[in-house]
């Protein structure tokens, strides 16, 4: 008998052929033909509800409308629904009540599936936004989004690759560009099947010729049958942020595969902690945590993320003590528990008959995001238990100052490309001043060993013109906009250099070019509009401020400057 999903294998041939495009990808709902149980449980997990559209059906569920005022900013946001779609609208009020300024977007897509909340993503011009505010699950009430206390993004703070592959099933982001996104801009919305098992084009095609029973090579990954090291790093994706991530050359989100080692796509590295500074995040920190346990460091590297997690299956909050209790229990007895009679009887009572977890991973508060908390994954024996010397001594001799996470040669695991610890550093070393002697000292090395990569180029770059030397820095961005692909961030630095020696013309042409690849970039836009007042083009000026403000209303200090180029404008007729 043929597979019972796919009788024929014409019908897998036309589902791999129709799925080519999306390099084998089919979706969830293809595999649900043949696991529709498991698709069933996974669907109402944290994970299968990742993301969706906004629907009235949605919409139905939500505490609406809503309202919260930022003191910092004097500002107002609200959100609402009308005609079966979701809105939010940021807006300032003069002291005599009436509007300085007002914006409104509709958010298309919720984000998050509601354990600590979700946000809004709304699209402008094929570019995805964050929305200002989100929905807080714990508080219960909507309040600004994560980030949002510390800056004035308005509705223009893009989604960028690095979240969307990871609170989605199959985004298609536009590689070299700002928060730009492909149509449609998700093929899946969901995090799905194939986010841990890989492409399904080719193993249901293979599955419609085969036999029942006959099932090798079937041509899909099952994390359970990987080494445990790799069946980690599938989780480590998304759940190891570190401390900074450096791709390969050419590669992206969208190129890691289930079974891979996750090091051929993104180094995943941390800052060592110190005696003073223990590790304390449990915000996208899990395996990382999870490895300074006891019970990690003693299973010899046969413990991993799916020895307690079934990403199938969800327990209820009623469910939760018993479920983990269980996994426990495969390696520990009751007798395990060191505290006394009277003390464990009161701990039974007061969490459901035990429950291990609350006193051995408790829950701590998200610094990051505003009313969430996190499960603490280093599993503690006792609450001040103190940190092993592990954690500590995480660094080898080949690179003594960053903790490399996911090696995929741990013989060879101080051998990173120079190219990639030289992004790091420099990312670093941004918030990190320490990292900035390291930094300089590979660039200069890569200077000589690797001059024609786009990657030392834009380097040298900027390190020309912070250090003053502004034609050489225009040297080496030009030949890295020559040998690599256009980047609106060369683009500024060019115009940067340019201006500071004088030449306002070059420096707009620049402006204007990197705009054009990133035209939400208020940087640029309010660079562009300083030149062109200073070449005295005030027709120009009022054109860019006008663009710049029908993009960033929120912005007081360029409507001053519109009602400034209003009226030079109309003086110079």
């Amino acid at each position: 008998m043929a597979h019972p999903a796919l009788a024929q294998s014409e019908q897998a041939n036309k589902l791999a052929s129709e799925t080519a495009s999306r390099n084998g990808y089919v979706g969830s709902e293809a595999c649900a033909r043949c696991h529709a149980a498991i698709f069933k449980s996974f669907s109402r997990t944290a994970m299968g509800r990742s993301m969706e559209a906004f629907s009235p059906t949605a919409l139905a569920t939500l505490k609406l409308p809503a309202e919260v005022k930022d003191e910092r900013l004097d500002r107002h946001f609200s959100v609402f629904e009308k005609d079966g779609k979701l809105f939010q609208r940021e807006y300032q009020a003069a002291e005599d009540g009436t509007e300085v300024f007002s914006d409104t977007h509709e958010l298309k897509w919720k984000i998050g599936a509601g354990e600590n909340g979700f946000g809004g993503v709304l699209e402008r011009d094929d570019i995805l936004f964050q929305a200002p505010l989100s929905f807080y699950s714990r508080a219960g009430k909507w309040d600004l989004s994560p980030g949002y206390e510390f800056g004035d993004y308005g509705f223009n703070r893009p989604i960028l690759a690095a979240c969307s592959s990871c609170h989605s099933g199959r985004p298609n982001p536009v590689k070299n560009t700002n928060g730009r996104y492909g149509t449609p801009a998700f093929t899946q919305l969901p995090i799905g099947c194939e986010n841990c098992h890989g492409p399904g084009a080719e193993h249901i095609r293979r599955m419609a010729i085969k036999q029942r029973g006959n099932f090798a090579n079937v041509a899909i990954v099952n994390p359970v049958d990987l080494p445990m090291n790799l069946a980690n790093q599938i989780c480590m994706s998304c759940h190891e942020l570190g401390d900074v991530r450096v791709y390969k050359e050419g590669k992206s989100y969208q190129d890691f595969r289930p079974g891979m080692a996750l090091d051929d796509v993104v180094s995943v590295f941390m800052i060592p902690p110190k005696p003073a500074s223990p590790p304390d995040s449990d915000h996208l920190q899990h395996y990382y945590a999870m490895t300074l346990s006891k019970c990690y460091r003693r299973s010899a590297g046969k413990m991993g993320c799916i020895t307690c997690h079934d990403p199938h299956v969800q327990p209820t909050v009623a469910e939760v003590p018993a479920s983990f209790n269980a996994k426990c229990m495969t390696c520990h007895t009751k007798r395990s528990c060191k505290r006394t009679p009277n003390r464990v009887e009161r701990m039974r009572s007061a969490h459901d008959n035990g429950n291990c977890v609350s006193c051995h991973m408790p829950k701590r508060d998200i610094r990051e995001i505003s009313h969430s908390s996190e499960t603490n994954h280093r599993i503690l024996a006792r609450p001040d238990e103190r940190f092993p010397e592990e954690a500590l001594q995480g660094t080898i001799s080949g690179l003594p100052d960053l903790i490399h996470l996911d090696p995929k040669d741990s013989a060879k695991s101080d051998q990173v490309e120079p190219l990639a610890l030289l992004q790091a550093y420099g990312e670093l070393s941004a918030n990190h001043r320490e990292y900035t002697e390291q930094y300089l000292q590979l660039l200069t090395k890569l200077e000589v060993s690797d001059p024609d990569h786009e990657v030392v180029q834009e380097a040298l770059g900027r390190r020309d013109l912070f250090g003053g030397n502004y034609q050489r820095a225009i040297e080496h961005l030009q030949h890295a906009l020559a040998i690599g692909p256009p980047q609106a961030s060369v683009y500024g630095d060019l115009a940067d250099a340019a201006s500071r020696l004088g030449n306002a013309s070059e420096s707009v042409d620049d402006l204007e070019k990197g705009i054009e690849l990133d035209g939400f970039n208020p940087v640029l836009q309010k660079s562009l509009v300083v030149q062109l007042i200073a070449l005295k083009r005030y027709a120009d000026a009022l054109v860019a401020l006008q663009r710049y403000l029908d993009r960033f209303p929120q912005d007081s200090t360029m409507r001053r400057a519109l009602q400034m180029a209003e009226r030079l404008s109309t003086n110079q007729k």
